[in-house]
């Protein structure tokens, strides 16, 4: 079964990657329980059906601003639970959601409880099922921060060290140290590395490894 539906994944990026398009890509997210793989490119979103690599939705998002290299990082595009998607600005702390029904994109502008001077968009977004919230980094600030659920605010959670031109971000499982103890964590990546981070019991800071997570 995993076998099937990793070839079919790999069918699609392949394809996705030798198509003339590809140089437009940005980030793509696939996802299985609903055969869709997301695309976001320099001008928008696109939807492919996973069984068959065809393109099924160009989607336009309203006011879309981002900077990408040199001056930032690229945007990011994360899934949902429920196949929702959210992209990112990499200059600005808005976010556009695309209803993964109905296709609907709404935007949404985050008030930050801090470095509301500070030019932060994020570079990186990732969903944690069992906070029930997206997390987001940001390229220009090296800052992790928690995104409520209704997409209004964002929390920034202090770290060791920064995630300098940090441009990715992936849920990394608990690491069961005892049985008593927990740890939540994340996994970041750059162009010149890779970190893991360790939230605290509270989730309120978190300590980052100058290192690729491990597990």
């Amino acid at each position: 079964m995993l076998n099937g539906i990793f070839s079919k994944v790999a069918g699609v990026v392949i394809a996705l990657m030798m198509s003339a398009a590809a140089a437009e890509n940005l980030r793509s997210q696939v996802d299985t329980a609903r055969d869709r793989v997301w695309v976001l490119t320099r001008s928008g979103v696109q939807i492919y059906d996973l069984k068959s690599g065809l393109k099924t939705r160009d989607i336009a998002l309203p006011d879309w601003i981002w900077a990408g290299e040199p001056y930032g990082c690229s945007p990011d595009l994360a899934l949902g639970p429920t196949g929702d998607a959210l992209i990112s600005s990499d200059t600005l702390p808005t976010l556009w959601r695309v209803d993964g029904v109905t296709m609907r994109v709404s935007m949404h502008e985050l008030v930050l409880d801090d470095e509301r001077d500070k030019d932060v968009g994020f570079s990186g977004l990732a969903y944690s099922a069992e906070q029930g919230a997206f997390f987001g980094v940001s390229c220009s600030q090296g800052s992790l921060w928690r995104i409520d659920p209704l997409l209004g605010r964002a929390r920034k959670i202090p770290l060791s060290a920064p995630l300098t031109r940090a441009s990715g971000l992936f849920v990394r499982p608990r690491v069961f140290q005892q049985k008593t103890s927990r740890v939540v964590g994340f996994c970041a990546r750059a162009a010149q590395g890779a970190w893991t981070i360790n939230l605290a019991p509270d989730q309120r800071s978190g300590y980052v490894f100058a290192q690729p997570c491990t597990n």
